[in-house]
């Protein structure tokens, strides 16, 4: 793609895969690439062997070369989240039900860029020729080429259903992983996340908001939604990590990223267990919404659920294992078979696009439910 002396040339390169793409910068309007930093809540290390010391500014201000290792990479998977997102989403741009819809979407994908930029900002920044090699992977690597680092990220956003479903649990997730960083020993990274995690709620509005009007308009059966809901959820549960992760318990131990609830939780860390954690103070948020979100669903429609920690998982213990949406345990020849009946098949895509032609699939913003 190029080669990267200075951020200036990253910015070039930058627009480049924005035409590669196929993303329209002048649906940005005046919106503005910056780097936004926010204020820390302490100077002071957080948690971890070195509490109570001074966040380091630099990284020659760490103490240890795989410390400064480890971070890199925590920048470079999260920046590789937000290009991705905006690949994934690309093509919602000609399909927007409505105006509201459409500047939503492009706020989203907007946003997400400056994640993305924000990221390269500290590797170009902060590491060197290391940081500049790794922001011009950031802008190489293609979502629908299957190339990006993390599974949810390679997965096809092919409608609004989808996007809906994916901002509502994929985005939930990278609040998450925000606020996680946002007490990183790092001070840059612990800057950089107050001003996502704001922009970061957009997100999350905007895809509960869209499921909301989806269930109160009840033109979309809640079988088809249920099927988009197995085919996201499941991918969201393995982006918080595997089990008993070492790289989990270092990053914490070394006061890279914290707990979600560092702030709050006065218990001592469950440091072998941090992923696991994670996930299931996130599995109880999700299942909240989802309560909320059956009380618009049509009296004659299925409810919406949750599907199981163990269904469709492709990392961790129960990585390939044969589980059904409610955690029952399948024969492999059984799975091969039940799988098709719970996830989106080239019918229901089919249908969905047939249901959508008219755009009048999804409540107007601000309509009440009866």
């Amino acid at each position: 793609m190029g080669k990267i002396n200075t951020f200036d040339d990253w910015v070039d390169l930058f627009r480049q895969w924005q035409n590669e793409i196929g993303f329209d910068p002048k649906l940005m309007g005046d919106y503005k690439m910056s780097a936004q930093f926010g204020q820390l809540e302490t100077d002071e290390i957080e948690f971890g062997d070195y509490s109570g010391g001074r966040k380091w500014e630099k990284p020659s201000d760490i103490p240890e070369q795989r410390i400064t290792d480890a971070l890199l990479n925590l920048i470079v998977y999260q920046g590789d989240t937000e290009f991705a997102s905006v690949e994934q989403q690309r093509l919602l741009v000609n399909t927007a039900p409505n105006e509201h819809d459409m500047r939503s979407l492009v706020r989203v994908m907007c946003e997400e860029m400056r994640h993305g930029w924000q990221m390269s900002t500290l590797l170009i920044e902060h590491f060197g020729y290391s940081g500049r090699v790794e922001a011009l992977k950031l802008l190489e690597r293609r979502s629908y080429e299957n190339q990006r680092l993390l599974g949810s990220f390679n997965e096809d956003v092919e409608n609004w259903l989808d996007f809906y479903v994916y901002t509502q649990f994929i985005d939930r997730d990278g609040k998450f992983q925000l606020k996680m960083l946002s007490r990183s020993a790092f001070a840059p990274l612990a800057r950089s996340m107050r001003p996502m995690l704001k922009e970061e709620a957009f997100h999350l509005g905007t895809g509960n908001d869209g499921l909301l009007r989806i269930a109160k308009c009840g033109k979309l059966p809640m079988r088809l939604v249920q099927k988009y809901f197995n085919k996201w959820v499941p991918t969201a549960y393995d982006l918080f990590g595997t089990d008993h992760s070492s790289s989990a318990n270092w990053a914490y131990v070394w006061g890279l990223k914290g707990r979600f609830d560092e702030g709050e939780n006065e218990r001592p860390a469950d440091k072998g267990s941090l992923n696991e954690y994670a996930r299931t103070l996130y599995f109880r948020e999700v299942q909240d919404l989802c309560d909320r979100l059956n009380k618009h669903v049509k009296a004659d429609e299925p409810q919406l659920y949750m599907p199981d920690l163990k269904f469709n998982r492709s990392i961790g213990k129960f990585a390939g294992k044969a589980y059904s949406v409610t955690g029952d345990e399948l024969s492999t020849e059984a799975y091969e078979e039940y799988v098709k009946t719970v996830l989106p098949t080239d019918e229901d895509r089919v249908e969905v696009k047939s249901l959508m032609k008219d755009n009048d699939w999804i409540a107007p913003k601000g309509v009440q439910a009866a």
